[in-house]
């Protein structure tokens, strides 16, 4: 926000501080030499009303980026936005070739019934009947891809395998979906099957105006009964900045209308839907409750009553790594009986594992159901989890410690040599505020503070900015801005990757204050809520 009268007096304050001329020790003449340069191609960039709109909204990657020459000057900040967004369109354009987007599912069904519900008298005379029998009697995968052919065309490959109890097959699928407007797409969808033979399909997705859209999917299904139509159509509308609104309509082998409302805000997720339909029809209220923690815990439950019977289910899911959720969900049915579902989102990989405990209602199979999965989370995440993830932050740190090693110590000696230029300019700063009883830097540190007592084993690492700080005090005021303050003259990164703060204490007319601010915020010094209690 800085108008070119500001830019041009912090020019002219910086020159007079690292200008060559000023220094005779041919060795702070040096570090003088190079500084000055670094201010003159700043004050290069923001001078420029191109460069400078350019670096603002992208930084030096922007600067970089090749084909600004032919960009005609004289442009708003907007426009230099869409060609810097052209601009990088061209370059994915020429990578397209090489992206895929993969997805897949894996899903493991379980029979654990002969935990909770067996008769122990007809297994008496048989060799090891007195363990329960446990067996996977379901298991189905699925995987697609997307290669993109242009801008606007996409193809899509996928296929699926499943078996249950010793009966399977499979099918592969090819959609191509074209992009025809800002408003819309159209896909073909063709596919083949052991189990249900060739499928053609058609699917539009249309906004209609700017708060409603629609969906629509025919098929034909060809099997040895004949062919089979099927028609699907969705109407979604906006009701308000959290809430959608859906009607679906579906025609074919299993003909319903089902209407739902789903109101999605930072701290729950809810959704009320109703269902008219060959063979269900079912009504089912959900409510999902999210925690605004670390690790983006989520609590969730539903309630579904149909003509198949009633179903409740309550669960949570949690951050377990930086790609991986984990999450579990209790059924609790009528006549379905009781099952857990264990799932498992790593990247776009879903790993889903339905384990059928009873198919009565057991108090016994819904407390272990319940209880079971807590104590050997918190278990895993106490044994397993946390020192994994302590150990991999650690190998990542120190892989980026390593990788801007040499950045770091360029910086570290800038920031050095910066502070012995300065020591001349602080000294009549110091004199000017004694003065007149103004503020005065007593002692100021920067980096990585280790305040609490869990922490205790970690090290400090900081480092002395009083000369830096003290330098940039102007009529007894100290005003830095929402930027991380490692890019402040005479600072540097003490910890690369880590958390970092600013502590100051200072002296204004004689009375000692103190304050600590973390690295990217807005600090302005002298206030009156930093002042020391003489008291306490």
């Amino acid at each position: 926000q800085a108008s070119q009268d500001e830019l041009k007096a912090a020019y002219r304050r910086l020159c007079m501080l690292y200008h060559p001329d000023k220094h005779r020790d041919p060795e702070l003449k040096t570090q003088a030499e190079r500084l000055f340069n670094l201010v003159h191609q700043a004050y290069e960039v923001l001078s420029d009303p191109q460069t400078r709109a350019i670096y603002d909204i992208y930084g030096r990657r922007g600067l970089e980026m090749e084909g600004w020459e032919v960009v005609e000057r004289k442009r708003t900040a907007a426009e230099i936005r869409e060609e810097f967004e052209r601009l990088q369109r061209e370059r994915e354009e020429r990578r397209l070739q090489q992206r895929t987007n993969p997805k897949g599912t894996i899903s493991v069904g379980i029979d654990a019934t002969d935990l909770f519900d067996r008769y122990d008298e007809e297994y008496e005379d048989v060799p090891g009947s007195s363990f329960p029998q446990i067996e996977i009697n379901k298991m189905h995968i699925s995987q697609s891809i997307e290669a993109p052919l242009t801008s606007t065309d996409t193809a899509i490959l996928s296929g699926n395998l499943s078996t249950q109890n010793g009966n399977g097959g499979g099918s592969i699928n090819l959609a191509l979906r074209r992009v025809t407007s800002a408003k819309g797409w159209g896909e073909l969808e063709f596919g083949a099957g052991d189990l249900h033979g060739p499928l053609f399909g058609l699917k539009i997705f249309r906004n209609l105006t700017p708060r409603c859209f629609i969906t629509t999917n025919c098929a034909l299904q060809f099997s040895s009964r004949g062919i089979r139509p099927g028609l699907t159509t969705v109407l979604a509308r906006n009701l308000d900045k959290n809430t959608m609104g859906y009607l679906q309509w579906r025609w074919g082998i299993q003909s319903a209308m089902n209407t739902s409302i789903v109101r999605d805000t930072k701290t729950s997720h809810l959704t009320v839907a109703m269902q008219l339909g060959i063979p269900h029809s079912f009504m089912m209220v959900s409510y999902q409750h999210k925690f605004q923690d670390e690790d983006q815990t989520r609590v969730k439950g539903s309630l579904k009553v149909g003509f198949f019977g009633t179903i409740v289910e309550y669960g949570a899911e949690r951050k377990i790594s930086r790609h991986s959720v984990l999450g579990a969900t209790v059924s609790v049915g009528v006549p379905q009986g009781v099952s857990l579902k264990i799932k498992l989102n790593r990247a776009s990989q879903t790993y889903f594992f339905p384990v059928h405990l009873t198919d009565q209602l057991l108090p016994s199979a819904v407390f272990y159901a319940t209880v079971g999965p807590l104590v050997i989370y918190f278990a895993m995440h106490r044994l397993v989890i946390k020192p994994y993830l302590r150990a991999q932050k650690e190998r990542e740190l120190e892989k980026q410690r390593e990788n801007t090693a040499s950045d770091i110590l360029q910086k570290k000696q800038e920031a050095e040599a910066a502070v012995r230029l300065m020591q001349e300019s602080v000294r009549r700063i110091i004199e000017a505020e004694e003065a007149r009883m103004g503020l005065i830097v007593v002692n100021a540190w920067y980096g990585k503070f280790v305040n609490d007592n869990s922490k205790k084993n970690e090290k400090v690492k900081v480092i002395d900015v009083t000369v830096p700080l003290q330098c940039l005090v102007k009529d007894s005021k100290l005003i830095l801005t929402e930027a991380s303050k490692a890019g402040l003259p005479g600072f540097y990164d003490p910890c690369v990757g880590e958390e970092k703060s600013l502590k100051v204490l200072y002296q204004f007319r004689g009375v000692l204050h103190q304050v600590m601010s973390a690295d990217n915020e807005a600090l302005r010094i002298p206030k009156q809520s930093h002042r020391i209690d003489a008291d306490g």
